[in-house]
């Protein structure tokens, strides 16, 4: 005997029966993206994960919502995304990011790779100890999504509240934690695996990495200058190097934890800052196109890498806090002197270190619909399967979402399913199976329910 898993139906519910098809706005729980496991070339070594928030496909999921989901700001039109955008490598094209209430103080930081990094810290002045307390502080910002609990904003409480009374969080918090739960710490643990799982290794440069021993050696696949360049980053200034890397390190291009500011010191909008002393990876400074994923620095004041370029080649100005590798013998600030062709292989070698995937694809992409809409599969669109065990008995079994509870309902006629036969909860592998008599009832199903807190 065979019926088909049912969900019921609520309007209230964004929720997708078993017969749903997976498409925009669709996020099907029993077929879970890979984010815990994707391949990470060998020479890479570096890992930010802090201890005890390992990425899991779960985890990331929840993350992925949350990244998205324009709810999580005080008046619902600002989402995470808004400033970290997947299409310009997770940064913005704009020098400062539009918010519930102004704009951001700073360029929005790409995002891709920041996992595999040796500093801990984030934001551009470090502020935040972890990637974990940084995701939450803009949501905690006046300007940025609103839920600072002063000049007039909700506290973040609300927000709390707010998420737990969605039934999608509920489904999605309970797959993740056990229990449906709200919290700042589960927040700040998904957003942070979902932003740790972005990441961008198909570029040129490592298909030549792929097939050297080290980094100084030529790569097969890059031209004469791409090579040129590679070295003038590699090499120290005392050795005729542009000194590129004693600050941002290959292969991961991470920005070494002990660098101090780089002689860019201006604010959006005027002023001076000495305190921006971290940078993203140097991976994906441009898009697949060629063209910039947004300008650079802390400040978005220089527009090009030929400007970039520049601006180590001859430091403008001294500072208190300016990068000691900056300076030369006699506190003098650095001036290279690169020639215009060595700086046009820098720039060549800087474009190899472009991705392709990460720009389209699905798992870090927006799971809303054009309407601002989500629904999650809990059932896949299969049927569960009866087994006989005996003259009288049998087991129903059905594959669904790990950890998520489960009501085996029994009807006699198709319309009254009221009888409960048993609470189950999925297996680590997601199957639900419970022995049941097949005395009286004919019809068996599982049910997914959502409870309101």
């Amino acid at each position: 005997m065979k019926t088909r898993s049912v969900l019921p139906l609520s309007a209230a519910l964004a929720l997708m029966s078993a017969l749903a098809m997976a498409g925009d706005g669709v996020i099907d729980l029993t077929s879970l993206e890979n984010y815990a496991n994707q391949t990470i070339p060998a020479y890479i070594t570096r890992n930010n994960t802090t201890a005890g928030n390992a990425i899991t496909d779960k985890g990331a999921t929840l993350g992925r919502v949350l990244f998205y989901d324009k709810r999580l700001s005080r008046n619902d039109t600002i989402s995470c995304s808004a400033c970290h955008q997947q299409a310009h490598g997770f940064s913005d094209v704009d020098t400062a990011s539009t918010g519930v209430n102004g704009s951001t103080g700073r360029h929005s930081m790409r995002l891709i790779n920041a996992r595999f990094a040796g500093e801990v810290r984030f934001f551009w002045d470090e502020r935040a100890a972890t990637l974990e307390n940084q995701t939450t502080q803009p949501i905690r910002d006046h300007a940025e999504m609103g839920f600072s609990g002063a000049e007039g904003d909700p506290a973040f409480s609300e927000l709390l509240t707010k998420l737990a009374a969605i039934p999608e969080y509920q489904v999605l918090f309970q797959m993740t934690f056990g229990d449906a739960s709200v919290t700042e710490a589960r927040i700040q643990q998904a957003l942070s695996q979902f932003i740790r799982s972005i990441q961008s290794f198909d570029s040129r440069f490592d298909l030549g990495r792929a097939q050297v021993a080290n980094n100084g050696a030529n790569f097969p696949n890059f031209t004469a200058d791409e090579n040129a360049g590679k070295q003038l980053f590699l090499d120290p200034p005392n050795q005729n190097g542009a000194g590129c890397a004693g600050c941002h390190r290959p292969p991961e291009f991470d920005i070494d934890p002990a660098s101090r500011n780089n002689g860019v010191i201006t604010k959006i909008g005027g002023g001076t800052d000495l305190t921006n002393t971290r940078s993203p990876s140097l991976r994906d400074l441009l898009g697949p196109g060629g063209a910039s994923n947004g300008a650079f620095m802390h400040d978005g004041s220089l527009t090009s890498l030929e400007a970039v370029i520049d601006h180590y080649d001859a430091i403008p100005g001294d500072n208190a806090d300016l990068d000691q590798r900056l300076r030369r013998p006699g506190s003098q600030v650095q001036n290279l002197g690169l020639t215009e062709t060595e700086k046009e292989q820098l720039v060549a070698f800087l474009q190899t270190l472009t991705g392709t995937a990460v720009y389209t694809d699905e798992r870090w992409a927006d799971p809303f619909d054009e309407a601002g809409q989500l629904s999650l599969i809990v059932f896949p669109p299969t049927e569960i399967a009866i087994e006989k065990t005996g003259s009288a008995t049998a087991k129903v079994m059905c594959q669904a979402v790990s950890g998520l509870q489960y009501q085996l309902q029994a009807s006699t006629d198709l319309v009254d399913w009221s009888t409960l036969v048993a609470t189950v909860t999925a297996d680590a592998n997601g199957l639900c199976q419970h022995t049941v008599n097949l005395n009286g009832a004919k019809f068996y199903r599982y049910a997914y329910p959502v409870s309101t807190p």
